[in-house]
């Protein structure tokens, strides 16, 4: 239970803050450790690949015993998270409360870099910062030391994308994610390179605070019987355990996230289509994707933007997407599709979509789901129920297998299943098709284009896309946050959250890749593109991507050009 004082300022606040008891942040990290042993799926592999071991608990509940405040416990709480290098796995606090700074900053060649300016906090005549301006350090500490500082709050399948979201957070700061946020003073010195100049120099900037901080304990033990549990009783809807399973994506609002774009509808790019690109979809609210056609050379090469794999109405997501690529099919010669800055989302949208790039039968990526005796009751029971409400035979078949093969698993005290289907049961998926059966799949050249934000779903579909050989993987490695995720609550007094992956995904051929075991595990490995092109320099900072946007037409162009036979 927390206790908001509404009226004080933070140094009345910290003047009255009162601890959890030891017993109660103990209980509470127990906890959290509990859940990871029965529901997470991949700590067998994170125990091969990261040399970890997070059921070691013992040397973490000494350091528990030696915090002397609730914001040290629940540092030390997101430090455990973060061992585990899980996209989908983050401690989350009950607090709205941000600090910024005004800036926007993401790494760049390697550096800091201003990219987004917020000019009614810092205007022009006071704040000489341009975009492109390289930030050095913060109040003397350089930012690669905050960097390293703060991993803790960003764990990621990706150590790049890690570093990158850390690096947000200098001149970010959800208490959401970083327990001391709250603890920014009135302002910053920030020592600033200015790009144009190559001069040095500290500018002071003054701390925006909204939102309450965070302020807890102690509170009333509570009796077992009564604490909360995440696993509630399975709902009468039959279809919600499938929906669970169903699930890919990155949790949180975008000041938690922190990436320009990410999961945005328009491209980071976008300021540098150019006149040689004309939009077809992104100028209304209600539609989904952003497309459009280039002119390069001769060739029209058609382009659509997934943002994410979470739309708010899937049947019109994919109404969209079906007269879109009938279009494409009619009026390009290739399609380039961009899934870089993607949150993922459904992971059976996703195989819907690819349905309509893929023109022949082709293999999903199958899941490995974590085997407790819950989940085993929970898909006999969803089977149940299926039957009980005539539901489609394809439903009440997937739930007879994801029993079957839960429950053989559970029995084989194995951890986690077969790799299995979670949209149908099987894992070939026919190409999508008309009332006439004729199949409406895009048949040209494709290309798709990601980075280390291709994330979840995004992953998978990357993943879908390379196995079955339908294009070319353009940009950079995806996210490697390979599983199917759910967010639970994690015990009653500190109320705080914490990111769990229930299944691993894992892709039907293993592969070798450096610094990898050979494996088709997705998760930390992530989906390797067959052309390397980085987006992060700051020549595309400062020219909104047009270098990059003139890459990827060309590297179009010339894939386009071999599959004709030119």
């Amino acid at each position: 239970m927390k206790r908001i004082l509404l009226s004080l300022s933070l140094a009345a606040l910290a003047a009255f803050a009162q601890n959890l008891t030891p017993e109660q942040k103990e209980s509470d990290f127990r906890y959290m450790v509990g859940q990871y042993v029965t529901l997470y799926a991949p700590l067998d592999w994170k125990k091969q690949f990261l040399k970890i071991d997070p059921l070691d608990v013992k040397p973490w509940l000494e350091r528990v015993k030696q915090t002397k405040t609730d914001l040290e416990y629940y540092d030390l709480a997101a430090e455990y998270v973060a061992a585990l290098q899980d996209s989908h796995s983050f401690y989350g606090l009950p607090s709205v409360f941000v600090a910024r700074l005004g800036l926007g900053v993401d790494i760049y060649d390697g550096k800091v870099v201003i990219e987004t300016i917020d000019r009614t906090l810092l205007p022009a005549k006071d704040y000489a910062l341009a975009v492109g301006d390289e930030v050095v350090s913060v109040d003397g500490t350089s930012v690669e030391d905050l960097i390293t500082r703060f991993q803790k709050y960003t764990p990621q399948g990706n150590p790049r994308a890690s570093r990158r979201l850390a690096a947000s957070r200098i001149v970010t700061r959800p208490q959401s994610r970083m327990p001391y946020a709250s603890m920014v003073g009135e302002s910053a010195d920030v020592a600033v390179r200015h790009r144009a100049s190559g001069e040095l120099e500290t500018v002071t900037i003054k701390w925006t605070k909204t939102g309450l901080p965070l302020e807890v304990g102690p509170v009333p033990n509570i009796p077992m019987s009564l604490k909360s549990n995440s696993r509630a009783a399975v709902s009468e809807d039959y279809m919600k355990p499938l929906e669970e399973i169903r699930h890919s994506g990155v949790l949180g609002n975008e000041t938690e996230l922190g990436l320009l774009n990410y999961g945005a509808r328009n491209p980071v790019y976008v300021a540098a289509l150019g006149d040689n690109f004309t939009r077809r979809l992104g100028g209304q609210a209600t539609e989904f994707f952003y497309s459009g056609v280039f002119r390069q050379d001769e060739l029209r090469i058609g382009y659509l933007r997934i943002p994410n794999y979470a739309p708010p109405s899937i049947p019109l997501a994919l109404q969209q997407l079906d007269a879109e690529l009938a279009y494409f099919q009619e009026n390009t010669d290739g399609l380039i599709i961009d899934e870089a800055r993607n949150t993922g989302g459904n992971l059976c949208f996703g195989e819907n979509v690819m349905q309509r790039l893929m023109p022949d039968k082709f293999q999903t990526t199958g899941f490995q789901l974590r085997a407790f005796w819950f989940r085993v009751a929970g898909f006999y029971n969803g089977m149940i129920a299926a039957k009980a409400a005539n539901a489609a035979p394809e439903v009440i078949q997937q739930y007879e297998s994801l029993y079957n093969a839960m429950v053989t698993a559970f029995r084989a005290n194995r951890g986690v299943t077969e790799p299995i289907p979670i949209c149908t049961s099987s894992l070939m998926r026919d190409t999508a098709r008309n009332v006439d059966n004729v199949s409406v799949a895009y048949t040209k050249p494709v290309m798709m284009m990601i980075d280390e934000f291709s994330t979840s779903t995004a992953d998978s579909v990357a993943a879908m896309f390379q196995e079955n050989k339908r294009g070319v993987l353009y940009g950079y490695r995806t996210n490697g946050a390979g599983g199917n995720n759910i967010g639970i609550e994690n015990g009653p007094y500190t109320e705080g959250t914490i990111g769990m992956t229930i299944g691993l995904q894992v892709a039907k051929t293993p592969v070798l890749r450096d610094g990898y075991p050979y494996t088709g595990v997705v998760e930390n490995t992530g989906i390797h593109p067959d052309v390397v092109e980085d987006y992060m320099t700051v020549e595309n900072l400062t020219t909104n991507g047009a270098t990059y946007v003139q890459k990827f037409l060309w590297a179009m162009a010339a894939y386009i050009r071999q599959q004709q036979g030119h």
